[in-house]
């Protein structure tokens, strides 16, 4: 019994060695690999997600003046600014956005040529979890109406921020493809944040058998290639969350925003304008994940492509009210032309 236990034990230490062994090589190549400096430069076409606050209480005309000169001084083109959330039913009281009509009035004055767009969603319905039921044509419709009400306050858009939101989500297709309608036909537009895809789109069934929709607990919602090209069709700007990565070193964090930026751009960069989401929050493993990182990994991942994208791309800064003036010195050393 001691023999077949000491084998054992030499077993399991040769195993761990192994995959030791195996990790030193991926963390040493990841850093090999991060320390050229990027060619690509950063772009002009570039978001940022709001706060309520800006739609949902008064604030001074010096407020609105600094906020307008922020945005043009950072070559921000589209604010998403959070309006919502949407009700069960799929509407949004008044109470909530009723600063909205002076927030564009001032937004125009300040910084003329920035878009404002309604930042509108809710937790979805998944397996009999959530707040919201897409399924539901009533609820579509009266988001639709809801929609409308925020176009006619002003705003330049409809960015809607839906989550979960799995690939076979037809419900949430048909909902983005009659908001498409209603924004065109006031020359307005309809941007979407999503959750970043997969490494790989085989790997979807392996989430669904390791992770089964049960309950409060699903496999991660991350869209493969067509499902993105799906929502790519009906949209004008697609903005990806890739941030909340969680890796343990920078050169890892800045592979995953590299990554992602390629995948992203050579799927729908030629169908859409696409924000890659950087954040300015203090995440998990703050020592891997900060702006600096996400801004370099992007423009590596640039770097990458065979070729420039044929609309415009940027990135999307999340969020407003965690970018404090230390940021936004690195986001212009790190990214503006």
């Amino acid at each position: 019994m001691s023999r077949i236990l000491w084998i054992a034990g030499r077993w399991t230490a040769w195993a761990i060695a192994y995959v030791a062994g195996l990790m030193a090589l991926v963390l040493a190549g990841a850093w090999v690999w991060w320390q050229p400096d990027p060619k690509a430069g950063g772009t002009e076409a570039n978001a940022l997600w709001a706060r309520h606050q800006w739609v949902g209480e008064s604030h001074t005309e010096e407020e609105y003046r600094a906020f307008g000169e922020l945005l043009k001084r950072h070559r921000i083109t589209d604010v998403f600014f959070h309006a919502g959330p949407f009700e069960p039913d799929g509407t949004v009281p008044e109470s909530r956005h009723r600063n909205a009509r002076r927030l564009i009035a001032a937004l125009r004055e300040h910084a003329p040529g920035v878009r404002a767009q309604a930042y509108l969603g809710q937790i979805r319905v998944v397996e009999d979890e959530g707040v919201i039921d897409l399924d539901d044509p009533a609820v579509r419709a009266r988001v639709l109406k809801t929609d409308e009400k925020f176009l006619d306050l002003g705003f330049d858009g409809i960015h809607y921020d839906f989550e979960p939101i799995y690939p076979d989500d037809e419900s949430f297709l048909e909902l983005m493809e009659r908001t498409r309608e209603l924004t065109r036909a006031r020359g307005r537009l309809l941007s979407v944040a999503l959750e970043q895809p997969p490494l790989f789109d085989r790997l979807q069934p392996v989430y669904k058998a390791l992770v089964p929709r049960t309950g409060t607990v699903h496999h991660p919602p991350r869209p493969t290639k067509e499902f993105l090209r799906a929502v790519a069709d009906r949209a004008d700007q697609v903005a990806i969350m890739t941030y909340d990565v969680s890796l343990p070193t920078r050169s890892l964090a800045g592979w995953h925003f590299a990554r992602h930026t390629r995948a992203t751009l050579e799927t729908i960069g030629d169908r859409v304008t696409v924000f890659m989401g950087v954040p300015t929050y203090r995440p998990l493993m703050e020592w891997a994940e900060t702006l600096d990182v996400a801004l370099r990994g992007v423009r590596r991942g640039v770097d990458d492509l065979d070729r420039p994208p044929a609309r415009p791309y940027g990135v999307g800064v999340y969020a407003d009210w965690t970018t404090k003036s230390g940021e936004w010195d690195r986001f212009r050393r790190n990214w503006l032309p």
